[in-house]
């Protein structure tokens, strides 16, 4: 059985606490104003909605980066109901979040964004390598940690390939300054992975099996795979890195490219 997390679309989840905050924040102000008589303000309401959509978000496992989103949200909503914005505003925020989060819609792979610790063990087992190794990074959303990597290991060569919209033209921007680090609009499967002596990702559950076929197809006997928390279902790693951060992470480490003829995902 996959140790792998199940997989669920870090936009639905958001708005599914959003939801539950509302309903939470009525049904705590109701019981507030029929047995204490406190009333509150739309303004603190709206605060108190948001406090609760941002925790609620936190324990489903949104990614930092929604907290906030999710703490502003409906304040937000109420602090510029008297202003005269102009009405393609909220279809822009909108149009953002969905051109972030187009693979969460199309091949079940949302923004994940790999955190620090991760990305510091992650330089740690790089270090080990040939100063010239080649890295691609399959799906590498804002490419923080590619750019940072590239930095760390300049005689290296990174690549990263997206194919949500805006991650892509946020990560190629953000790694125009490095030399040895180059940013793809291409989806993962377009990757010829022989290329490369170490390939990371950071997906979901749903790609990881036909990604070990793919890999031990196309990867050399002496080559990584490195998967951040996401397991690939009956293939038991041959490294585990343990990441200390909020989420209990692990880098899982594989060679694909060594033959295993009792492997059922290798020709499934």
């Amino acid at each position: 059985m996959s140790d792998s997390p199940r997989f669920r679309p870090p936009i639905l989840l958001a708005l599914g606490a959003q939801l539950a905050a509302l309903l939470l924040t009525w049904l705590v102000l109701l019981a507030a104003a029929r047995l204490l008589g406190l009333h509150v303000s739309l303004l603190q309401a709206a605060i108190m909605q948001g406090a609760l959509a941002a925790l609620l978000g936190a324990r489903l496992g949104l990614s930092r980066w929604w907290w906030p989103i999710n703490l502003v949200f409906v304040p937000a909503l109420v602090v510029l109901r008297d202003h005269s914005l102009p009405g393609w505003l909220p279809l822009a925020a909108f149009a953002a979040l969905f051109l972030l989060n187009w693979n969460a819609f199309f091949e079940h792979v949302p923004l994940y964004l790999t955190g620090r610790a991760a990305e510091r063990r992650l330089a740690e087992r790089l270090a080990g390598l040939p100063a010239n190794f080649r890295f691609v990074d399959l799906g590498c959303g804002l490419a923080g940690s590619l750019s940072r990597l590239a930095q760390a290991y300049p005689q290296a060569r990174f690549v990263g390939v997206e194919t949500a919209p805006l991650a892509f033209l946020i990560a190629w921007l953000r790694c125009l300054p490095r030399r040895n680090c180059r940013i793809f609009l291409r989806s993962l499967w377009r990757v010829d992975l022989a290329r490369y002596e170490v390939v990371y990702c950071f997906l979901s559950p749903a790609p990881m099996p036909a990604l070990w076929r793919k890999a031990c197809v196309q990867m050399r006997p002496d080559a990584l795979l490195i998967s951040n928390s996401f397991a690939v279902p009956g293939v038991e790693p041959e490294e585990r890195l343990v990441v200390d951060d909020w989420r209990q992470s692990q880098l899982l480490l594989w060679r694909p490219g060594v033959p295993r003829p009792d492997d059922p995902q290798a020709s499934g």
